[in-house]
């Protein structure tokens, strides 16, 4: 079973695999997501879900027992 990814706000669709890390399906649809330490702490690659939750994708995959799944993806003047 493939999920399909939405990328906001460039919209970009990509299909992944449930489990997969979400900075290899973001780096597949060409889509940057900065990052720091790579470890969940800094949280420089923090993304939104479409429900509002935030995670760090360096440290997040593809949730399993879902078909569709949005991203936001916001940028932090700061980093």
């Amino acid at each position: 079973m493939t999920v399909q990814v939405r990328f906001l706000p460039d919209d970009i669709t990509v299909n992944a695999e449930p489990g997969e890390p979400m900075l290899e399906v973001a780096n597949r649809a060409g889509i940057f997501i900065p990052t720091g330490c790579l470890m969940g702490s800094c949280h420089a690659c923090e993304v939104e879900l479409d429900d509002g939750t935030p995670v760090c994708s360096c440290i997040s995959s593809i949730p399993i027992g879902t078909e569709s799944l949005t991203i936001h993806i916001y940028s932090d003047p700061v980093w």
